[in-house]
């Protein structure tokens, strides 16, 4: 089955190793996501987020500027596997070639730092996809609790003007990380659809990075897309015997059941955030999705909604912003 995994933090680990001095690279690896394993599961698009910690960088653009180089790098020396899209058409035309998608997005809209130049310029360097947090406050809105403990708080006006000019050059709103009013702002200002790359139910799992039902309810009336989240803690509320959040696919499966009963089945896919999570899991990597995929029949899913949820959804979600 074709798979459209909407976040992982890949090129960032990467690019994290490589600063160490240690060897690492896309093609094969031994963390959750290479392309090795991406192909042997089916994967038709994934996105790869160049993810900053603003605490641990003195120029968060300079650090994007540098992440960048690393996916550049890897996109060319891989071009037999995966090509860079920034357009519908080309993941159309990367599949005839029997070749996967690379979509990029950003992880932390601070990197622009408030410049609309610096917008307009990752635009050009193919960025399709941005979150206007990660877990601080920034000049363009207010993440998510616990970081955060200030769930009224949402975009600022520049937020605002982020958003519209994100809009205007087709750089797609990720609400993922942003507090609750945050993301009812999106939801009262956005002229277009957008989505939460990397999000799960807070109903299931009482994490402020989980949405609320009604915030469920309110992205996918707007044509939005919700990526479901494979990260333990994300999961379920009780630790294991050993303590650990240990990340089932059942629990998974129960999330996507849950966002698909509130929102419609037209409003779920896939947001693993591999290799940006920890390695207590089930699928411990991307070629386990056929565990995902049974678990879903388990729910009582049909093959044609198990593909509407893998990729179909996120699929026509691009068709209609890229």
């Amino acid at each position: 089955m074709k798979i459209i995994d909407m976040h992982c933090d890949t090129i960032s680990r990467i690019y994290q190793e490589r600063k160490q001095h240690k060897m690492a690279n896309l093609r094969k690896n031994s963390f959750q996501v290479d392309l090795t394993k991406m192909k042997s599961a089916g994967y038709l698009v994934q996105n790869f987020a160049l993810f900053i910690d603003l605490t641990e960088t003195e120029n968060a653009y300079q650090t994007f500027e540098e992440q960048f180089a690393v996916f550049r790098e890897e996109m060319k020396r891989n071009a037999d596997l995966i090509a860079p899209i920034t357009s519908y058409s080309e993941i159309l035309s990367n599949e005839k070639q029997q070749k996967m998608s690379a979509l990029l997005s950003l992880e932390e809209g601070e990197v622009c730092g408030g410049d609309p130049v610096h917008l307009s310029e990752i635009y050009e360097m193919g960025v399709r996809m941005m979150t206007f947090t990660w877990n601080y406050p920034n000049s363009l809105g207010f993440p998510a609790e616990p970081v955060c403990p200030q769930p009224e708080r949402g975009l600022t006006s520049l937020g605002i003007e982020y958003l519209a000019e994100m809009e205007r050059l087709g750089i797609i709103a990720d609400v993922s990380h942003l507090s609750d009013k945050g993301i009812r702002d999106v939801c009262r200002f956005a002229a277009k659809p957008f989505c939460a790359s990397h999000s799960n139910a807070r109903s299931l799992c009482n994490r402020g990075r989980n949405l609320p039902d009604e915030l469920i309810r309110k992205i996918a009336e707007k044509g939005g897309v919700i990526g479901a989240n494979y990260y333990g803690p994300f999961l379920s509320d009780v630790p294991n015997e050993q303590n650990i959040f240990f990340s089932q696919a059942k629990d998974i499966a129960r999330h996507i059941c849950h966002i698909s009963d509130i929102g419609g089945i037209y409003c779920i896919g896939l947001g693993s955030d591999f290799d940006g999570i920890d390695d207590n899991l089930e699928l411990n990597n991307c070629s386990k999705m056929e565990i995902l995929e049974q678990e879903l029949k388990n729910c009582g899913f049909h093959t044609s909604e198990i593909e509407r949820i893998f990729y179909k959804n996120v699929l026509d979600f691009y068709q209609e912003l890229l």
